[in-house]
């Protein structure tokens, strides 16, 4: 199976453990390459799943200029979508407390873009997965911050993690959409792309 992909050398342009791994799952071999302080601001007109696929291409692009002619890179962007703004990675552990408190008992979405790029061509898709968690306590809420310190995550949690063991609900989607990297999408696309190799239209 992918026959015609596996030609290429495959980047992760990604530093996420998150990803690594659920890259890893679908038994490609593949290289993590990354570069400091890529922008990943996004303009304030953009809503919901547009602005990580927006951040997802806007990574491509800083990276383009090191992708070689047999490589094809996977870049990915993920956001916690909630009342119409984004919950990104929280400033302080206040603030993901805050985060947590303004999820509890009620349900939010998580978008996720991805972009595939190599030298001559490149495709992109956004997959979105709603999330309820239960109503979460002050206590439960601040032993989830104090012994994960979830302070790198889109949404300040990891549904992999305690919280979402005892907070998630219910799940509309992709579960590792929520994860960071929505793998049955990403999958589906790389066959699309190697049916496309093979007919040589791309």
């Amino acid at each position: 199976m992918l026959e015609h992909i596996r030609k290429y050398h495959i980047v992760l342009a990604s530093n996420s453990p998150r990803r690594k791994e659920l890259l890893s799952g679908l038994g490609l071999e593949y290289e993590i390459r990354t570069l400091p302080d890529v922008d990943e601001t996004c303009p304030d007109r953009l809503e919901g799943g547009d602005i990580p696929l927006y951040i997802a291409r806007k990574k491509a692009v800083a990276y383009k200029p090191l992708l070689k002619e047999n490589e094809l890179m996977v870049t990915a962007d993920t956001i916690v979508w909630l009342d119409g703004r984004v919950l990104g990675k929280p400033r302080d552990e206040e603030d993901a407390r805050a985060m947590l408190e303004a999820m509890s008992g009620r349900p939010h979405t998580v978008y996720t873009g991805v972009c595939v790029t190599a030298a001559a061509w490149q495709r992109s898709f956004v997959s979105d997965t709603e999330v309820r968690f239960a109503k979460l306590d002050r206590e439960e809420i601040d032993y989830y911050v104090r012994h994960f310190h979830p302070l790198d995550k889109a949404g300040a949690y990891g549904v992999q993690e305690w919280i979402g063991f005892i907070g998630v609900e219910y799940i509309a989607g992709s579960y590792f959409n929520i994860m960071g990297l929505p793998v049955q999408r990403l999958y589906k696309e790389l066959k699309e792309i190697d049916a496309l190799l093979a007919a040589g239209m791309l």
